[in-house]
């Protein structure tokens, strides 16, 4: 069938027509300004008239620039039409892996909108910034019983920001103990950010392969630490939803060299309430709010990485740091010698503290639990019911994700961005493309613990179907998507020459 006839299923089992000329149609839409249209009158003058252009002298223009003129209704329907062209996960799952794009209880919003919360100014006086204050302290006492750690700093914005921070408390220490020592190893299968981190604090990054389970090989750890390693950058469960089943002896390699143990939480979704990093020999390691806590991420929005660590690193927080006072009452303490200083203006984002503290709270112990053997088992779910049509790299037991390969569908010319192009077509937010770079052609998908069973069977099923045409019609999956405003672009023109502001037509 040609575009004009084909017809194209989504996750509800409707269909829409494909429309040829959907995409210029859909960008006119921005085009809708009508001189002398308005969308409210201002009511007539009940003061004197000035003469604007004597009062402002060369600051006063004659035009109003280049304003759109538009209707009321005008406004509104092209407003609420650009939402609906938003894929939301209030609309549905979102199987972006290593990203925990879970749900956000509403609640959480509403307890961020209390307005002695919403409205508290840092530098309000200690006297009446005691509640917020007390929030925070209770936010940190609940991390640090989460990850078994001793201390703990809210300030970093964000992942790779907490990243940065729990290197600089690494190098810190090390320079206390006379040698900043010179390079962090960093497995294949770590986060993309970690090398970066790693050179930012001044270290040259070492890799460390993976074994064929896809772990931490330890051989070749135990031969490159050594007394020049700072410590070893580890994602756990790695980005292949793999848990390090020997990180003990992982740590233990490492504190033999004098060297530290970091983790990178960002896939803590998998271990809240069933294990505790600081009990199996982390030192220093950080933690996604905007991800394990469901603070709301993505868009641009503030994220929060707080960075949690052993006793013997504490001298070295970010100042401030938040203590609490014999009378009960708290207070900012910024004499701290040893302190990398500063990495956040205030405190950090506090309205993610609240959010994360309310969800926190209204689980519970064990609703914690439940969230993490909820998230691994529809990750295990999702891989039981697709093993069979897609490659999977590694057998070893998967976490809160499964990583697939392109390999069968490669044979057919389909590369994993097209599967993922073509899943759009089902309604579907794509997986993670491409990652981690040692699975080529890597389908990385998290469905989190917010999903239910219907929503995963329908998230199979367009999997599955796809599949299917990549054996029957590949064209129809390399050319996709085929049901969206804008066809598939030119991604490297796209990355090279990025159109990032809209420009009026001549």
């Amino acid at each position: 069938m040609d575009a004009e006839t084909k017809y194209l299923p989504n996750r509800r089992r409707t269909f829409g027509k494909v429309r040829p000329h959907q995409t210029q149609n859909e960008v006119l839409v921005f085009e809708k300004s009508t001189p002398g249209k308005r969308g409210y009158m201002m009511p007539p003058l009940d003061v004197p008239a000035i003469d604007a252009a004597k009062l402002l002298g060369d600051a006063h223009r004659n035009d109003s620039g280049l304003l759109p003129e538009l209707s009321e209704i005008e406004i509104i329907r092209h407003f609420t039409r650009l939402s609906t062209w938003n894929y939301a996960i209030d609309l549905g799952m979102y199987p972006l892996g290593s990203c925990t794009m879970k749900y956000n209880p509403r609640v959480n919003e509403v307890v961020a909108r209390i307005p002695g919360l919403a409205e508290a100014h840092p530098y309000r006086v200690r006297s009446h910034a005691q509640g917020i204050m007390e929030i925070i302290d209770l936010l940190q006492y609940c991390l640090l019983e989460i990850t078994g750690m001793d201390a703990i700093t809210l300030q970093p914005a964000a992942g790779a920001h907490g990243e940065m921070t729990g290197i600089l408390l690494v190098r810190a220490w090390h320079e206390s103990q006379g040698n900043p020592r010179k390079k962090v190893l960093i497995p294949d299968s770590a986060h993309g950010t970690n090398p970066a981190t790693a050179a930012i604090c001044g270290y040259a990054v070492e890799n460390l392969k993976s074994n064929a389970d896809g772990g931490i090989d330890l051989d070749a750890l135990a031969r490159q630490a050594d007394e020049e390693t700072a410590a070893l950058m580890l994602t756990n469960p790695s980005t292949l939803g793999v848990f390090e089943n020997e990180i003990q002896r992982i740590a233990d390699i490492l504190h033999g060299k004098g060297a530290l143990l970091y983790m990178d939480g960002a896939n803590m979704n998998a271990l809240v309430g069933k294990v505790r990093p600081g009990d199996f020999g982390v030192d220093v390691m950080h933690l996604n709010l905007h991800k394990t806590f469901s603070t709301p991420h993505g868009g641009g929005g503030p994220g929060s990485g707080p960075v949690a660590c052993k006793a013997f690193l504490e001298p070295f927080l970010p100042i401030p740091v938040l203590l609490r006072e014999p009378d009960g009452t708290r207070r900012w303490e910024y004499d701290r010698p040893q302190s990398i200083g500063r990495v956040r203006a205030y405190y950090g984002n506090v309205g993610m503290f609240i959010r994360a503290l309310a969800y926190i709270l209204a689980n519970g112990p064990d609703g914690l639990r439940q969230t993490t053997e909820d998230a691994v088992l529809n990750a295990n779910y999702i891989r039981k019911r697709l093993e069979d049509v897609y490659e999977l790299p590694y057998k070893t037991a998967s976490m809160h994700e499964v990583v697939f390969s392109d390999k069968r569908q490669a044979a057919h010319g389909v590369k994993t961005g097209d599967i993922a192009k073509r899943l759009i077509d089902y309604g579907f937010h794509p997986y993670t493309v491409s990652f981690p770079l040692i699975v080529p052609g890597a389908l990385m998908i998290e469905p989190t613990e917010s999903e239910s069973v219907q929503e995963l069977d329908l998230f199979i099923d367009a999997m599955r179907s796809i599949a299917h045409e990549v054996e029957e019609d590949p064209e129809l999956v390399k050319t996709a998507p085929h049901s969206t405003r804008v066809s598939r672009l030119d991604e490297v023109q796209a990355a090279r020459k990025p159109v990032l502001r809209w420009k009026p037509t001549e």
